[in-house]
Order: structure tokens, then sequence, then C-alpha cells
């Protein structure tokens, strides 16, 4: 699915397997957000080829946070293909979030980050995205925001009419909801989850805000 003059969204829609969403940037620099779970990568490999485009071609993967269905096929990848991460999730991977990655038989040794994101502005040839550290879902949780396009990759801490469990390791409602806050005074114009349906145009995006804020937030 085209979402701009430079985005594709590899959007998961099975009723009976988890994954997230992968998202596509394509120009000079090529940036794959959130490469999803190594035995179902297959998607994101019919998606890049019906562009024209392999793995091989990918310059940077981001990762949104370090559960499995968010990192594990990030082992796909070869140098010089890049990989990055949030600090404080990488820890988390390697932490206490072994146990859960060992549930999907991944090793977090297979994959090793080449640097780590943090809040601020990663930039690359004419590429700019804006790092923001909303912990909540997870300890290092990073959502981007593409000044560009005014839009936001929300990982797993916004989701049309829904937010990020916080019963994981590392979880913590409250830091949710205040990330949550933070992403709510932006100016959006799309919302590109990490899983479920996009979220288009400012009015649907100040919608879902409210709702998160007005009826999710009491039941955390």
């Amino acid at each position: 699915m085209q979402l701009n003059a430079r985005l594709h969204a590899f959007l998961w829609n099975s009723l009976t397997a988890n994954n997230c969403n992968t998202y596509f940037i394509d120009g000079p620099f090529k940036v794959l957000i959130d490469p999803g779970h190594d035995g179902l990568f297959e998607h994101v490999e019919r998606g890049l080829a019906a562009l024209g485009y392999s793995p091989a071609d990918i310059q940077l993967v981001i990762c949104t946070h370090s559960h499995p269905d968010h990192i594990e096929a990030v082992r796909r990848f070869a140098k010089p293909t890049l990989f990055a991460i949030h600090e404080t999730d990488w820890r988390l991977l390697n932490g206490e979030g072994r146990a859960m990655a060992g549930m999907y038989g991944f090793d977090p040794g297979a994959i090793r980050p080449d640097f780590f994101i943090s809040e601020g502005d990663l930039r690359f040839d004419e590429l700019t995205l804006q790092v923001l550290h909303t912990p909540g879902h997870s300890p290092g949780s990073v959502c981007l925001y593409w000044p560009e396009y005014k839009g936001l990759f929300t990982g797993d801490v916004v989701f049309s009419e829904g937010l990020g469990r916080t019963d994981l390791p590392g979880g913590d409602g409250d830091l949710l909801k205040a990330s949550i806050r933070r992403l709510a005074s932006l100016e959006v114009e799309a919302i590109w989850p990490g899983h479920g349906e996009t979220i288009e145009g400012n009015s649907a995006v100040r919608a879902n805000f409210d709702y998160l804020t007005q009826v999710i937030f009491p039941l955390i």
C-alpha cells in the first residue's frame, strides 16, 4: 500500500498469526521500519519485490522496540545494511526480554545494532526523522515523526482506537499515557501504527487521541 510519494506500508492483516506492520521509506536513502517476525518476512519480501527492490537494497532497518514481532527479521539483513534501536530496549531484549524472545526461538545474539537511536533528529541524505522516546509499552519504545509529511510511526504505542499493552516486561501504564499525551501535542496528519489500520487526516488523528484519553485511559 502506497501512503505517500515515498512511503509504502506492508500491513499485516492475518487473523491467525501475529506480526507487525512494516514500513518502507523509498528514496536515495532507503529505510525499513519494523521488519517483523523472521518466519513471516516473506510478505515484506514480496512487497519490496513488487517495487523492484530486495532486502539487500535497504540501507537502514529501524525497530521501534525489541519485541520479537517487530525485531526478529532483522537477522535477514546483511551488511552493509545498518540496524538501529533504542539502547534501553536493546538492554531489555538481552535481559528481562530474553525469555520472551526464546519462546519464539529467537536468539538476540543473532543480531547486533550498528548504532543506538535516541531523542532527536536522524538525518540521512535528504531524509530527516525525529526520534521521540515514548516508554510505556516497553521502556525503550520510540516513535518516529516525519516532518515532511507530518506523519508519525507509532510502533505499539498508539493504534487506531487502541494502545500498546503494558503487561509485558518493562511495561508501565502511567508512562504509556504520558507518552501518548506528548504525541497528541504534535501536529500530525497521519498515524502509521505497528498493528492495524493507518489513520489518515488531522481530524481522524485528533479524534483517535481524544478516544484514547477519554475512553481508554481510565481503563489503564
